[in-house]
């Protein structure tokens, strides 16, 4: 299939970029202004819930403060009913806001043995105030507005109610108790003073307040009641909890309910508790425990801004159609010389470095790029050149590589065990480079009947020189230990050699070791090498750390060794090994370390030497992990077998 052309890409990447840079301008703008809409809103509104409420309040409170005025007046003296009828009538005179007030006594016993009712009322009518006597069928003793105040001793007011018979209105009543008090110190209840508040003012309050066009205002009594409602049918006569039923709602809606009426200020967003999504701000009304809540339609208050996201997206849409259009008249004039310069690079790609180039169109960027293909295709063809004859010398390299690695392996000894005609020996060793060729070496022969001659060494750096050097080591040691010679006198000899004329300045750890066959007595020098372990029958594992380091080879010429003594018990191994174990390194940069060989060793006790050398390598390369190896790993195990019985 034919790939996408440049033009096809860049019209692509231009319209998916500035089709997501316009939905992102669009979606930002659509948020911010609805969150700044929401803001300016939630401000109004909460101006206007506390500006109704304070007027609310500062009505009732008014007369809740003349109310309590009449009744301390009633508990400082004693008023006959003519002076009685005069504070109510004057009480009223004073206070426009209420529509009626009454005094009502605690029920005396009369000479006949019968309750005698006095509860002189005042109310307003037809612009007069008018006094009504109580009838003795009223008995009021057993109403609400007397009871309440009487049982709970404080202020009480009524829930909203329709007075009939009366002033015909929606009205709430105040009641206020006044005491006595007795020579014992105890307040002895005497009646309650009533007011009655008409309620037309205040229905008249709330449905003038207008919040957008179709958002209003809801007025609930301390039950949920409604007080005020666009729907006069509603009007005393339904509650949020009923309204709820109708609504088919949940019980999250009657825990709204429930807030709405907790006498706290609030707001709440997305609620259909009125019929249709809605944001309510609400506030309570203190003296009364009414509260006030704004209804504002959700639907209204996003209108424009939706109007406005509309219109800004056919604006951007528009935009961008047209710059689509100059884009592809663009890519047009750019892809169009492009072609004719891929035909004549395709000759170039086949290898014909000497296809002729397209002329120059123009002087700008595509000129620019088929003069530099005319330069590319002439290094080009120099490069290959290069290249071939530099791939000849790289194989021939990797090959003598080879070579030195399959020398460097074949001078190291491979027979084990070392002794096959002998049992008091048993030997193990293996060599893994890091390299194609490595400084480390074992080695272990005869010295003559009774000695065998031990040597693990660890040459200075890697490659080809250490190799070197690892080679001119093994022959000095090997031709230097004779029958007679410890092990410090070859390590001094040796040493002599190599560290004359020793200008590049390589040095070697070795240790070297003479086991005598019949005895289990080994000799042996440590040349700054890693200390080997010694492990016993019993599986527990020594170090065999020298008292004195003694210095490595190849660095001072006039070094003299000296030797240190252990003998074998039957069955006792020699754990000699190089820094590439101890030291190999994981990706936390954590050391193989002596203590993991120690454990390994104690989990191999049992195994064969083969066993035990294989698996110590490969639990250093499973420590290693993806890190590669750094140094050169060489491993010589010896077990003494003792002399045949």
């Amino acid at each position: 299939m034919k790939s996408r052309t440049i033009a096809f890409r860049l019209i692509l990447a231009v319209s998916v970029c500035t089709t997501a840079i316009l939905f992102a301008v669009l979606g930002f703008d659509y948020l911010h202004s609805r969150a700044s809409l929401e803001r300016e809103i939630d401000r109004n509104a909460h101006n206007l819930t506390r500006a109704s409420v304070f007027h609310v309040e500062t009505v009732l409170m008014s007369v809740q403060a003349a109310t309590e005025t009449l009744a301390r007046a009633l508990e400082s003296a004693y008023f006959d009913s003519g002076e009685v009828r005069h504070l109510l009538r004057s009480s009223l005179e004073a206070n426009p806001a209420i529509f009626g007030e009454a005094i009502a006594f605690e029920p005396k016993l009369g000479d006949d043995g019968r309750e005698r009712l006095e509860a002189p009322y005042f109310h307003r009518h037809d612009g007069h105030i008018e006094f009504v006597p109580v009838e003795d069928a009223y008995a009021y003793p057993d109403k609400d507005w007397f009871r309440r105040p009487r049982e709970l001793r404080r202020p009480v007011w009524s829930e909203p109610y329709f007075d009939e018979g009366g002033g015909n209105v929606l009205m709430v009543t105040l009641s206020v108790p006044f005491f006595e008090r007795e020579d014992s110190g105890e307040q002895r209840f005497r009646g309650v003073v009533t007011a009655d508040i008409a309620l037309d003012w205040l229905t008249k309050l709330v449905s003038e307040i207008k919040v957008l066009d179709t958002g209003y205002a809801v007025l609930l009594s301390p039950n949920g009641t409604f007080i005020t409602y666009p729907d006069a049918d509603f009007i005393l006569n339904e509650s949020l909890f009923t309204l709820r039923e109708d609504l088919g709602s949940g019980e999250q809606l009657s825990r709204l309910g429930q807030r709405l009426i907790s006498g706290v200020e609030g707001a709440v967003e997305h609620t259909n508790l009125f019929g249709e999504p809605a944001r309510l701000h609400f506030a309570p009304i203190a003296p009364a425990g009414w509260t006030l809540v704004l209804v504002l339609p959700e639907d209204e208050i996003y209108d424009d801004v939706r109007n406005l996201a509309l219109t800004t997206l056919s604006i951007g849409i528009a935009g961008t159609l047209m710059m689509l259009l100059v884009v592809v008249l663009i890519a047009r004039s750019i892809t169009r010389p492009l072609g004719a310069l891929v035909l004549a690079t395709r000759e170039i790609a086949a290898g014909h470095f000497d296809a002729p180039l397209p002329t120059r169109i123009k002087d700008d960027e595509v000129g620019d790029l088929t003069q530099a293909f005319g330069t590319m295709m002439r290094e080009l063809s120099d490069h290959v050149r290069q290249l071939t004859l530099t791939t000849a010398v790289k194989e021939r390299i990797e090959s003598e590589l080879k070579i030195a690695h399959d020398i460097q392996m074949s001078i190291l000894p491979k027979m084990f065990p070392p002794l096959p005609d002998r049992d008091e020996i048993d030997l193990y060793a293996l060599v893994e480079p890091a390299k194609e060729v490595g400084g480390d070496f074992y080695d272990f022969f005869q010295i003559d009947d009774e000695h065998l001659c031990l040597v693990i060494a660890d040459v200075s750096g890697k490659g080809v020189p250490a190799s070197l050097f690892m080679a001119v080591t093994k022959t000095l040691i090997k031709a230097t230990a004779k029958s007679g010679r410890s092990s410090a006198e070859v390590m001094t000899r040796v040493n002599a050699e190599l560290a004359r004329d020793n200008d590049q300045s390589m040095f070697v750890t070795v240790f070297c070791a003479i086991l005598d066959l019949s005895s289990g007595e080994v000799l042996y020098t440590n040349a700054g090498h890693n200390p080997p372990f010694l492990i016993r029958v019993d599986g527990t594992t020594e170090l065999l750390v020298s008292g004195h380091s003694q210095l490595v080879l190849g660095v001072m010429e006039d070094v003299v060794y000296r030797t240190e003594s252990l003998t074998l018990s039957k069955g006792e191994r020699l754990f000699l090994y190089t820094d590439g174990v101890t030291e190999a390194m994981n990706s936390a940069e954590q050391a193989f370390g002596e203590a993991r060989v120690v454990q390994e060793l104690d989990r191999l006790r049992g195994s064969s030497l083969r066993e035990t050398t294989h698996a110590m390598v490969a639990s250093v390369r499973d420590f290693a992990g993806s890190e590669p190896q750094s140094d050169d790993i060489t491993i010589m195990l010896i077990e003494y077998q003792g002399l045949s019985d």
